[in-house]
């Protein structure tokens, strides 16, 4: 039933903020699909380690209506906001000869791993939410999670975006 509700009344919500950056940065195709690409990348290595987490009882979810113990809507967040959004506006913002915007692109390449490390720990700190941490390597093993998951997203990204860009001549 968590998932379902979840499914219903966050997962549209998700998508209309995502449509919407995309009508405020207006990337070129290649760049949108390398990006959604880049968090699809980050929403599969997410939903793995978690499924490796929950048989190694490093950590696992309490909510019901979980598939093969993954709650697979969850997923969609890391894809579109964390992942596909945030590579669009590291694009957006190194592009150009203004340097003055590439500090935005260091904040983001550091701070997104950081934020969402800081909410699955504060999940756990407050117990507010489906994320229970079952081993002392946890903590650790999710930082690390969403290092290797979101910069092999971007890795993605970038291949997709410099591959789709013709070569200088």
């Amino acid at each position: 039933m968590d998932i379902q509700l979840y499914a219903i009344h966050v997962m549209p919500f998700v998508i209309i903020v995502y449509a919407i950056f995309v009508l405020f940065i207006r990337p070129p195709k290649a760049v949108w699909l390398g990006a959604l690409a880049g968090g699809l990348v980050m929403a599969l290595i997410n939903a793995l380690i978690d499924l490796l987490a929950y048989y190694a009882s490093w950590w696992h979810y309490i909510a019901s209506g979980l598939i093969a113990h993954l709650p697979l809507p969850f997923y969609l967040t890391p894809m579109l906001i964390y992942g596909a959004v945030v590579y669009m506006l590291i694009w957006r913002f190194s592009q150009g000869s203004q340097q003055s915007r590439r500090w935005l692109v260091w904040i983001l390449l550091i701070g997104v791993p950081l934020i969402g490390f800081g909410r699955d720990l504060l999940t756990i700190v407050t117990n507010s939410g489906y994320l229970v941490w079952d081993s002392a390597l946890a903590g650790p093993l999710d930082f690390v999670l969403w290092l290797v998951m979101f910069f092999a997203g971007y890795a993605i990204f970038k291949l997709t975006v410099q591959r789709s860009q013709p070569a200088p001549a």
